[in-house]
């Protein structure tokens, strides 16, 4: 801890961190982290030269010494050991948020609320892992009230890890379905992972938030004091969807309403899958005694970016931006709300579902059946997971990656390289599109296409 609190007294003197050779503010504490096509010891001594940052913290042993570098064992370690350091010394409450769907929106929601009342923090975008949340907590204030970490993982132990450095004391998890199944083996893989908050939460009597109409969540969150939200009498909050169909610029109004304490939250999102998301942030408001219409202002005017849950209207089309992130439940529920809400014209775009392990082509296969029950008329798949189900459920001979099926026209690509080809040389006019898939597809680069 010696080297801790020595570079502690450093940060202290700017509160501020960089992890980036290219972006260094003065005063600023560097850490050089290293990565998979990256080394920021390569440049830990020409930073510290510098003179610009206050200190450097680097692990590689034979660097040149320099009054300005201090060496230790692990960069990344110290990072999370300041982070938790400086956690401990700040006032602020720290609220813990995973799950495997809805996580990001929630937090967003969540502090937006939040931020109606209170000086807080919060995650930033989805710097949700071993890094990004040591990065959140050092922006913690002397003045900071709360504090929203939003906590990923893909493997066992690394919500545990995470609840470590930032020593939540209340919790909430939004879901728990399949995702990431290569990284946890299993489905209970996933469940014992993300129960690892409500275990740190049980073992340091703090509290919860939970969605009562989500039957795991509540039996996990036995014995734990909890405060309660969901469509349910009986809960602490209770909220319902607010049936909207009214026409929006000809359209159907893509947009979910919310029912609460005799109000109508108009929001900006789309999905019914983001009834529990905006309910959990209406729980966290009440709960820290935030004014309804505060509540409400704050939830209107939540407009969600980086591809999550938007409509683009473009001069050729209307789209349902979602392509952050994919997973069987995401996927099944975003094909369903989009059903719902698009015309006659209706084309889903859809990307590969990654890290299922062995599940992959099985939930591949699911989606496959379900925009066919749907009777979908017109649907481009993109991706190889995509590509074997396919051509595994119809038993058929792929040829030009086009197939016909019961009057249902599929178009198949390897790559969003190759979707983007052929949508230049096949312009789409006029239609609701729905893009979904895992980021590392990134079906975003057909966007400017549309």
């Amino acid at each position: 801890m010696e080297n801790i609190e020595k570079i502690y007294q450093y940060f202290k003197q700017s509160y501020l961190i960089s992890t980036d050779s290219r972006n260094i503010n003065k005063g600023c504490v560097f850490f050089a982290l290293k990565g998979e096509h990256f080394d920021g010891n390569d440049f830990a001594y020409q930073v510290a030269d510098a003179g610009v940052a206050s200190c450097v913290i680097a692990d590689r042993k034979n660097l040149p010494h320099h009054e300005r570098l201090i060496i230790v064992d692990d960069s990344l370690a110290t990072l999370q050991k300041l982070a938790n350091h400086h956690r401990q010394q700040m006032k602020a409450v720290v609220i813990g948020i995973t799950g495997t769907n809805g996580k990001t929106t929630t937090k967003e929601l969540v502090s937006a609320v939040l931020a109606t009342r209170f000086s807080i923090v919060y995650t930033q975008g989805n710097y949700n892992n071993h890094i990004g949340v040591p990065l959140t907590l050092l922006q913690l204030q002397p003045d900071t009230e709360i504090a929203v970490v939003e906590m990923g993982a893909n493997h066992p132990g690394e919500i545990k890890a995470l609840c470590n450095i930032a020593q939540p004391v209340m919790g909430l998890i939004t879901n728990i379905g399949k995702a990431h199944l290569e990284g946890f083996g299993c489905f209970e893989g996933v469940v014992k992972t993300k129960n690892e908050l409500y275990s740190y939460i049980r073992e340091n009597k703090g509290s919860l938030f939970v969605n009562i109409n989500n039957e795991l969540l509540v039996k996990l969150s036995e014995g734990i004091t909890r405060f309660t939200y969901g469509n349910k009498q009986g809960s602490d909050i209770v909220t319902s969807i607010h049936s909207n169909t009214a026409n929006l610029n000809g359209y159907v109004n893509p947009y979910l309403s919310i029912e609460w304490n005799n109000h109508i939250i108009n929001t900006q999102l789309v999905g019914d899958y983001n009834f529990e998301n905006i309910t959990a942030a209406i729980a966290v408001g009440t709960y820290f005694k935030i004014k309804a219409e505060d509540i409400i202002k704050a939830i209107e005017n939540y407009k969600p970016n980086n591809n999550r849950s938007q409509v683009i209207m473009t001069e050729k089309n209307r789209i349902v931006m979602d392509a952050y992130n994919a997973n069987p439940v995401s996927m099944y529920y975003a094909i369903n709300n989009f059903k719902i809400i698009c015309t006659d014209k209706s084309l889903p775009i859809l990307g590969d579902m990654r890290e299922l392990g062995n599940e992959s082509e099985k939930e591949h296969k699911t989606i496959i059946e379900l925009l066919k029950k749907l009777k979908f008329k017109k649907v481009f798949l993109v991706g190889n997971n995509f590509k074997e189900a396919f051509i595994n459920s119809e038993k058929i001979d792929m040829q030009d990656n086009t197939s016909k099926i019961h009057s249902f026209e599929y178009e198949i690509f390897n790559s969003i390289e190759d979707l983007c080809d052929f949508v230049n040389k096949h312009p789409i006019k006029g239609y609701d599109i729905l893009i979904k898939g895992s980021r590392g597809i990134h079906l975003e680069k057909v966007l400017p296409l549309l």
